[in-house]
C-alpha cells in the first residue's frame, strides 16, 4: 500500500532552520511530481515548493523563495525541505504530496494522488 510519512517537525524561534522529510512507501517518489503544502492556522492550505519528477525543476511561492529548499533522495526514497530563516507566519501544518506528471507546480490540491499525514511547525518569537 502506498504512503506517505512525515517527520521533522516542531517548535523553533524566528530566524531557526527545521528540516521536513516524507519517506515514500510502496511507490517510487523518483517517478511521481512533489511538493510540500502548508495550512496556518485560519488560512486555506496553499503549495509552497515543488519538485519535477525528474528533479530538474523546482518552483517556490514567492514567501519562501530563497529560504526554503526542495529536494528529494531517490536512494532513500524520501522528499526533503530545508527550512531556512523561518518567520512567524511560516507556522502551520505542513503536508508532502505527490501526484503523476512531470511538473504540478499548477496542479490544484484535488489533483495530487498522495498525501503525507502533515506536521506541525510552529515559529516563535
Amino acid at each position: 500500500q502506498e504512503h506517505l510519512l512525515q517527520s521533522g517537525g516542531g517548535s523553533v524561534q524566528a530566524g531557526g532552520s527545521l528540516r521536513l522529510s516524507c519517506a515514500g512507501s510502496g511507490y517510487s517518489l523518483s517517478t511521481y511530481c512533489m511538493a510540500w503544502f502548508r495550512q496556518g492556522s485560519g488560512k486555506e492550505r496553499e503549495g509552497v515548493a515543488f519538485l519535477a519528477n525528474d528533479g530538474d525543476d523546482t518552483y517556490y511561492e514567492p514567501s519562501v523563495e530563497g529560504r526554503f529548499t526542495i529536494s528529494r533522495d531517490n536512494a532513500k526514497n524520501t522528499l526533503y525541505l530545508q527550512m531556512n530563516s523561518l518567520k512567524l507566519e511560516d507556522s502551520g501544518m505542513y503536508y508532502c504530496a505527490a501526484t503523476e506528471g512531470r511538473m504540478c507546480s499548477f496542479y490544484g490540491e484535488n489533483q495530487f494522488e498522495y498525501w503525507g499525514q502533515g506536521i506541525q511547525v510552529t515559529v516563535s518569537s
